[in-house]
């Protein structure tokens, strides 16, 4: 296991630690854990708190960010999965189908009120970019030959979509309906086909 590693497992075991505390755990010089350190800092894995611990000046501290939980597992995926199956068993398809809706019509709600006043296509599009980016797709804007494009660069419901293509298949309804009245909507790319990413055009009203 690298130091930098080890510096982020001492971190999640025992919260914030002083650069002397890691050195004398990991048997190391305190100048070389904090060069480790400064580069976790860097990389947004850590970050530093000075407390006053009675006379003389602050102690510092280095604490792990929110970034860094990207270090250890993460089973929300599996979880996803296993829960998809439970309603399925106990609610059956429609069941699954009813919850895929609901979370649909919850979208399109809180979009549209996002979306308030926005009546062209760059301006709603920048919005739901912004709203998709808010949930971790990473979402762009493209625009070509007066034809715009989301791209969503990252799925963070991947496993759900790869378990059950309806949740795909109500994204793309939730976009077809934010932009009925001034654009058609296709997806044109598709992460759960083999695609990088997951591209939508938007091609406007009578062009």
């Amino acid at each position: 296991m690298k130091t930098t590693d080890k510096i982020i497992q001492l971190l999640k075991l025992h919260g914030p630690l002083t650069a002397k505390t890691l050195a004398e755990e990991l048997a190391l010089t305190t100048m070389g854990v904090r060069q480790h350190l400064q580069a976790l800092e860097e990389a947004g894995d850590v970050d530093i708190e000075d407390r006053v611990e009675g006379r003389g000046r602050p102690t510092r501290y280095w604490g792990l960010t929110e970034q860094s939980r990207t270090h250890f597992a993460d089973r929300h995926g599996e979880l996803t999965v296993q829960l998809i199956d439970s309603v399925k068993m106990i609610f059956g398809d429609r069941g699954l189908d009813q919850l895929i809706d609901h979370r649909e019509q919850s979208a399109l709600l809180q979009y549209s009120a996002a979306m308030l006043g926005a009546t062209d296509i760059p301006t709603r599009l920048a919005i739901l970019a912004q709203l998709r980016s808010n949930e971790g797709y990473m979402a762009t804007i493209e625009q070509i030959d007066g034809v715009y494009f989301l791209l969503e660069n990252h799925c963070p419901i991947c496993a759900a979509a790869t378990h059950c293509l309806n949740f795909c298949r109500s994204e793309l309804q939730l976009f077809q309906q934010l932009f009925a009245d001034i654009a058609l909507v296709s997806r044109e790319e598709h992460i759960i086909e083999g695609a990088r990413r997951c591209a939508y055009r938007m091609h406007p009203l009578g062009q």
